[in-house]
């Protein structure tokens, strides 16, 4: 739900509705307990509101779909940067690619402060709908870089037709 929240963010969207379709070899009432708490938990956070889906037997597969509403011509775009625009990121871009690495190393069991705030990035992303929000006729494209930030200002960039110039220092 946090990655879909997240895609939504970046159009500016506010946050309304998902789907969900879980697939489970067999029903787990400690699994489905944890899962349901950590989904609802999220989707109060962000006022949205659980309207259907499907639920079978089979191997685990969880699909979601979150719908949001963006008043008429006020979405963000990946088109609509040009020569000249500064690129922003909101966040630290790599502290999830940096838990993702510490839970391969250490498993979820890290001690170290550091490893446990980049473990937290990796496992609970956070969907930036407010910022989205504000965003709304002020940033000329947007884009969420789940996909690593050189990849996403790439295809930013692309959609605008234009380049992206990344200063690293500067991050």
């Amino acid at each position: 739900l946090a990655v879909n929240l997240s895609d939504l963010a970046a159009t500016g969207a506010t946050t309304a509705w998902f789907l969900i379709a879980l697939t489970l070899q067999r029903a787990d009432e400690s699994f489905l307990e944890s899962f349901a708490r950590g989904l609802f938990t999220l989707a109060r956070e962000h006022g949205v509101q659980l309207v259907g889906g499907d639920t079978t037997a089979g191997p685990l597969s969880v699909s979601v779909q979150a719908l949001g509403t963006v008043p008429a011509g006020r979405a963000l775009r990946r088109r609509g940067a040009a020569p000249g625009d500064l690129l922003y990121v909101s966040g630290t871009p790599g502290d999830a690619a940096a838990g993702l690495a510490v839970l391969q190393a250490r498993g979820p069991e890290a001690t170290d402060p550091h490893e446990l705030q980049l473990l937290r990035r990796f496992l609970f992303p956070e969907p930036r709908v407010e910022l989205g929000l504000q965003l709304r006729g002020v940033a000329s494209a947007c884009i969420d870089v789940s996909d690593g930030l050189a990849a996403d200002a790439g295809r930013l960039a692309a959609a605008s037709g234009c380049a992206a110039v990344i200063d690293a220092g500067a991050l």
